[in-house]
């Protein structure tokens, strides 16, 4: 049953205040009011906090227009969830390669040295005046140009939040020099329970407890808030209300997560969903299955792991993203069928993988869930055929059972698996997509113990 919920006036006073005080917003900043207005975020960041700190809301003029009116409007404080940016990414990666050989050439030059020290430069961290020379000229020709393309070129905060950002995703916006920066919170809170402070970003948390908000974990990692920014009760739901806020007044958001050495909690997954490999090992599928779609090639990812020896992933490719490198690569392809299988598709999907290994093996609660073995799956997840919800989020154990299958053959070594799938297509018809899958082994790394990802 869906849960409306009561929420007070000072509450979200509460929470404009303590945002204002974090970020030193005043009412020079100009934001576009774009978001759904029954929505918590937009309710905090176009109409609380513009009531505290008097800034200008800019509204679009329609759905159609946002990005237009993005460009025109520069806002100087901004929130888009995540795909928004991923979008705005893939769009800018694939015009790049429609390009030419010496703008690609430019671009990439400049990106690498903007990956190199653009964040640092941002955090006001030292140096080397060589690189801050480059960094110069790069805004001059490449990142000033792109932001001005993004609409982003008078941003002085910005924010995302709903889902996670992938590291390299959240890299990329910073370097270009734009602040980017993650908070944490939930429609019960106001959208306010963590913050990420200037000078102390850090790629793979959401900050410290935002002003007046105290956060601690349960005995299963699940975390707790407390603070004036909770919710008054779920409407003529008691029962509801009484399940959410424990005996101490604290809000039990679901989430399960840990603080790092420096107190910046970081978010692995739904409590509901964190689960143990054989070994005790702490299995948290969709931290995991958030870093594979980071990758621009890989559109979704299902992961697999919970009582296991090993953990496995399902990967859909993204079939634009990677069509127009296949089409770069004078490579031939009937359909998404036959692009998935080949042999060059594999080698670009592997990389992904190794390098997802890579930043978990640097973490020490994460090392021991690295993927083992993967394949791409024949058809692309479909909320049509049951596959995820409406609002793109997989439906895992509705996967689990449709391809049963698939897992038993990763978990038992095979080097591939038949396969036969009914589909709905748009005009109601239905079909059947079948194809001989191969698995594949992917590289481990040895844990760095006490180190983390950067």
């Amino acid at each position: 049953m869906y849960k409306r919920q009561c929420q007070t006036h000072g509450a979200f006073i509460a929470a404009a205040r303590g945002g204002i005080q974090f970020d030193k917003l005043t009412d020079r900043e100009d934001i576009l009011s774009y978001l759904p207005m029954a929505w918590v975020g937009d309710h905090l960041f176009s109409f609380a906090q513009a009531m505290v700190a008097g800034f200008t809301i800019n509204c679009p003029e329609s759905g159609e227009t946002v990005m237009t009116d993005l460009r025109e409007i520069g806002p100087t404080y901004y929130f888009a969830p995540p795909r928004v940016f991923e979008n705005l990414l893939t769009q800018v990666m694939i015009r790049m390669e429609d390009a030419g050989a010496f703008k690609r050439k430019i671009f990439h030059h400049f990106m690498d040295v903007a990956r190199r020290c653009g964040a640092d430069i941002l955090d006001g961290k030292p140096v080397s005046g060589g690189d801050r020379f480059q960094y110069w000229l790069g805004n001059l020709l490449v990142y000033g140009p792109l932001k001005n393309v993004l609409g982003m070129s008078r941003i002085r905060v910005a924010y995302t939040a709903g889902a996670a950002i992938g590291p390299d995703l959240f890299r990329f916006y910073r370097s270009i020099g734009i602040n980017l920066k993650q908070l944490y919170g939930q429609t019960e809170t106001c959208a306010y329970v963590c913050l990420q402070p200037d000078g102390q970003i850090k790629l793979d948390s959401v900050g410290k407890p935002a002003p007046f908000v105290e956060v601690k974990l349960a005995d299963n990692g699940e975390i707790l808030v407390k603070g004036p920014m909770l919710l008054k009760a779920y409407y003529k739901r008691p029962d509801a209300t009484a399940e959410s806020i424990n005996a101490d007044g604290y809000f039990m958001t679901g989430d399960a997560g840990f603080f790092d050495e420096d107190g910046h909690l970081k978010i692995i997954d739904r409590a509901k969903d964190v689960g143990k490999m054989a070994d005790g090992t702490m299995f948290a599928p969709n931290y995991i299955e958030n870093k594979l779609k980071f990758f621009q090639h890989i559109k979704e990812a299902v992961t697999f792991g919970n009582g296991k020896d090993f953990v496995t992933a399902f990967i859909n490719i993204d079939l634009e993203a990677v069509g127009n490198w296949a089409e770069k690569k004078g490579m031939a392809y009937s359909g998404y069928t036959d692009l998935a299988q080949q042999s060059a598709v594999y080698e670009l999907i592997r990389d992904c993988v190794e390098k997802v290994n890579a930043d978990l093996a640097a973490d020490p609660n994460m090392s021991g869930s690295q993927i083992k073995r993967f394949l791409v799956l024949h058809k692309e997840l479909d909320a049509d055929d049951g596959e995820l919800t409406r609002t793109r989020k997989v439906r895992r154990n509705f996967i689990a059972e449709k391809y049963g299958v698939l897992i038993d053959a990763m978990f038992e070594g095979r080097k591939s698996q038949f396969i036969e799938t009914q589909v709905k297509y748009e005009d109601g018809r239905t079909g059947k997509v079948s194809a001989d899958l191969r698995i594949e082994e992917v590289k481990t790394f040895t844990p760095q113990a006490g180190k983390r990802a950067a």
